[in-house]
């Protein structure tokens, strides 16, 4: 036999077994890498702490890695590929997505019910109290949204007041310096800024619009269309956190397991747990559908778009739709 055409035989069948054997591994590998999800410091985002120290993503059969983050660096490490999947607003997603960090949308994990709020300091106890006034928000983000709901509801616009813009992490030494009549916070800093100015109160919160503030998981979509099978099991571990939270028998449990991320003692955090309505995926369901205003996730996040556009956080509307995949929350 040819000694060449032997060598060639073995050369091409090596080539056939090593090549798929190759492709089979990487896929592998990737497919064994672990989800990487961005949270930070909001109730329903360390609400995720419950599965994480229960090792109910080990039993669902998925393998996933938390990183702990500041808000606004969660958004960075997603937007910069170092992450698969982070906890924001679904108006925040898009702000991100238009910068060019697009993100599906995959569940909800809560609406703000009273965390999200406008502080008028001693003596201001309405938004009506604050026309021709000085009033510190962060421009762009979801107080200065939460701010003109409000005044719209007062019978006010938004000229009626003059923003003064701050970082949200600035608002307790904001409204201690005497220079604003209110500021706007979400918790737990709106709780450290009513403690820093005693008479400090809330004039309007997020409880007077439920669905302005819409909190979600938003992945990277090549991660989603990937590894689709895998974020539904965390969707249905999502589910299974909400029911033991809600559990007067296990809510103890799961408050201790909260405030220990956070280093707060679990009285401190009950009630910042009472500000946000976590939802099951039953109540997602009712959520996530077309519609327009805040009932829906759909009618919120075109407000949320409309407000971007207004107030120059980007320019050009974005496609809702590209951002919305209620598929996973459906998924049986």
């Amino acid at each position: 036999m040819n000694v060449k055409h032997i060598g060639s035989t073995l050369k091409t069948l090596l080539t056939r077994l090593v090549i798929p054997v190759a492709v089979a591994i990487s896929f592998s590998a990737q497919a064994a890498q672990p989800l990487k999800i961005g949270y930070s410091d909001w109730p329903g985002w360390v609400a995720w702490q419950v599965a994480i120290d229960k090792g109910w993503f080990k039993e669902a059969g998925v393998p996933v890695t938390f990183e702990w983050f500041d808000y606004s660096a969660s958004m960075d490490a997603f937007s910069a590929g170092k992450i698969d999947a982070v906890t924001m607003t679904n108006g925040d997603a898009l702000v991100t997505g238009a910068a060019g960090g697009k993100s599906v949308m995959v569940m909800l994990t809560d609406y703000s019910n009273g965390n999200d709020m406008i502080i008028g300091k001693p003596g201001v106890r309405s938004l009506k109290a604050l026309k021709g006034k000085k009033v510190a928000v962060e421009l762009g983000f979801v107080e200065h949204l939460l701010l003109l709901n409000g005044l719209k509801k007062a019978g006010m616009k938004e000229s009626d007041v003059t923003l003064v813009n701050a970082k949200t992490n600035e608002m307790p030494q904001m409204l201690a310096s005497g220079d604003v009549a209110a500021v706007g916070a979400w918790q737990p800093i709106a709780g450290q800024t009513m403690k820093s100015v005693p008479g400090a109160r809330p004039i309007y919160t997020s409880a007077d619009e439920p669905g302005l503030i819409y909190d979600v998981l938003a992945v990277n979509p090549a991660s989603a269309k990937q590894r689709r099978a895998e974020w539904i099991k965390v969707v249905k571990v999502w589910d299974r956190v909400v029911k033991y939270i809600n559990d007067p028998k296990t809510q103890p449990d799961a408050v201790k397991i909260m405030a220990a991320r956070v280093g707060v003692s679990p009285e401190t955090y009950l009630p910042l747990l009472k500000g946000t309505k976590l939802l099951s995926l039953d109540d997602a369901k009712k959520i996530y559908v077309k519609g327009n205003g805040f009932k829906t996730l759909y009618g919120s996040s075109k407000i949320a778009d409309d407000f971007n556009v207004a107030n120059d956080v980007y320019k050009t509307p974005q496609d809702l739709n590209s951002y919305l995949d209620s598929s996973f929350t459906f998924a049986k």
